[in-house]
């Protein structure tokens, strides 16, 4: 019995040193020789060495046999099991460490999977990992990447590209500090700062995520997508590149180039292929006009609409509008902005402050010129509430109303068709009530001065009627519709949500 467990033991151990040597298998030609003290063969033609699972051929080489290193020139082809094939012009085997050292027109090839070409080339068979160190190029089925330095890992496929990493694809190209791509599930790990630019000229930025490039979607941490019309950034962005949509959360950031405007949100989602980009959930924008001054608006759901065609070009806010700018608040349901000739539509019970005005209608639109209120149109049940010094109010109603700004104040209000009005007239030098002007007329012309009624002028058959104070009754004092709304006028804090603090650009670190 312990005779046969001395044999087994015995033969264990031969096997595994031939394992562990290096054997030439085949060459046509062998010749002796001594290189400073190392006795080696040189063998010639057709050379072929095993060690395991792994085979060089090459045209020629010398093989030391005493330290089991192999030095392989020309058309050198190392085969590792059924996977691994590469080839060179020149190679270094120690059989001890099982590490490949290959210069010179290196192409590493893992099934058909991965292509690896670069001129400096180690393989380490024991951590089944390939790495090179000066420059390289991965090339599949739908990628190729570049970069100075790159780790294969044989077993999971996952290749790790370092420094100058470029990814091309026919659909876009990509640069980054690191990634990952994994040659077998076809998916980009984004491990630093990735640009990406589509074949549409749009730029993408990614911290963090992955890619699958079959399926064209992605799950990306803290990014930014670009469009020539806006920019798009969030903490998590999953995007499906196929139907060209995406989806951005946390902290969305918006920024309308042409229109100078930022909008805000939790959540957006971005369909590249309609041009329409909607931001939710604690959505509101500002917009910075050229007086310096700043508009802000909120409301339920912020949306843009891009197109090639200017006159298509929209913002839309819609449910819940509130609007806030030092000389101008509004509340609307929802709205409209069109770019092209600068009109903005207020839907659904709108109405608008401004100074001590206020103005109401079932439809109001603003005229904005060089970025700032030119006139305000009240289409149906258009009213008109101003305050005096004494908080008397004067009312302006009529079917249609036209309102004229002058350097940011109310200068005129055109009232046309069905017009009424009730006027408080004041002393000008006691500031005392002198009475209430009452007057019925198709058409009146109100001017303001400093942002009060300072005359009216009445057209086609109008109807006065003057009340002193002492006859006055509260119940005629005010127009039917009359509806002042002040306790609902917004202030900045009812429209900015969440308003992000400045913050300084972190430096950019690499994970690896």
């Amino acid at each position: 019995m312990r005779f046969f467990l001395l044999v087994l033991v015995l033969f264990s151990a031969g096997s595994a040193l031939a394992q562990s040597r290096v054997t030439l298998k085949q060459a046509d030609q062998l010749r002796g020789g001594v290189k400073d003290g190392e006795r080696f063969d040189r063998v010639i033609g057709n050379v072929i060495f095993e060690q395991g699972r792994t085979t060089i051929y090459c045209d020629s080489a010398l093989f030391y046999r005493a330290k089991n290193t192999v030095e392989a020139f020309g058309h050198v082809r190392i085969i590792e099991g059924d996977s691994v094939t590469i080839t060179s012009n020149k190679a270094d085997y120690d059989g001890n460490t099982r590490i490949a050292r290959l210069r010179n027109n290196v192409v590493f090839t893992k099934l058909a999977q991965a292509t690896l070409y670069t001129d400096y080339l180690d393989f380490d068979r024991l951590k089944n990992e390939a790495y090179y160190f000066n420059g390289g190029r991965l090339v599949d089925s739908i990628n190729t990447l570049t970069s100075n330095k790159g780790y294969y890992q044989v077993n999971t496929n996952m290749a790790s590209f370092k420094r100058n990493v470029n990814v091309k694809n026919p659909d876009y190209t990509m640069k980054s500090d690191s990634l990952q791509y994994n040659s077998a599930t076809k998916v980009i790990y984004f491990r630093t700062e990735t640009t990406v630019i589509d074949n549409e000229g749009s730029t993408f930025v990614y911290e963090g995520g992955e890619y699958d490039t079959k399926t064209q979607q992605s799950d990306i941490k803290q990014g930014q997508a670009e469009s020539p019309s806006y920019t798009l950034t969030g903490k998590k962005i999953k995007l499906d590149d196929i139907r060209k949509y995406y989806t951005i959360s946390g902290d969305v950031v918006m920024t309308h180039k042409e229109e100078n405007l930022t909008i805000y949100g939790d959540d957006s989602i971005f369909d590249k292929q309609q041009g329409i980009a909607k931001v939710y959930n604690n959505a509101w924008l500002a917009q910075v006009t050229e007086e310096g001054d700043t508009l802000f608006l909120s409301a339920d759901t912020l949306v843009s609409i891009d197109s090639q065609d200017p006159a298509k070009k929209r913002l839309l806010a819609y449910h819940n509008v509130k609007i806030f700018k030092s000389d101008l608040q509004g509340l609307a349901d929802s709205l409209e902005y069109r770019q092209a000739d600068s009109m903005m539509f207020f839907y659904k019970a709108p109405v608008l402050w401004t100074a001590g005005n206020q103005m109401t209608g079932d439809t109001i639109t603003m005229l904005i010129e060089n970025k700032t209120i030119s006139k305000i149109f009240l289409s149906s049940n258009s009213f008109v509430i101003s305050t005096d010094t004494l908080k008397n109010f004067n009312q302006i109603k009529g079917r249609k109303m036209t309102a004229f700004f002058r350097d940011k104040k109310l200068n005129r209000v055109n009232v046309d068709g069905n017009g009424e009005s009730i006027y408080f007239a004041l002393d000008d030098k006691t500031n005392m009530l002198m009475g209430m002007n009452k007057i019925i007329c198709s058409n009146i012309v109100i001017r303001f001065k400093d942002s009060q009624v300072n005359n009216l002028s009445f057209y086609t058959n109008p109807e006065a009627d003057f009340v002193p104070p002492h006859e006055l009754k509260k119940d005629e004092m005010l127009l039917p519709g009359f509806d002042w709304k002040i306790n609902a006028r917004p202030e900045r804090a009812d429209v900015v949500k969440n308003e992000p603090e400045p913050t300084q650009e972190a430096p950019k670190r690499n994970q690896y």
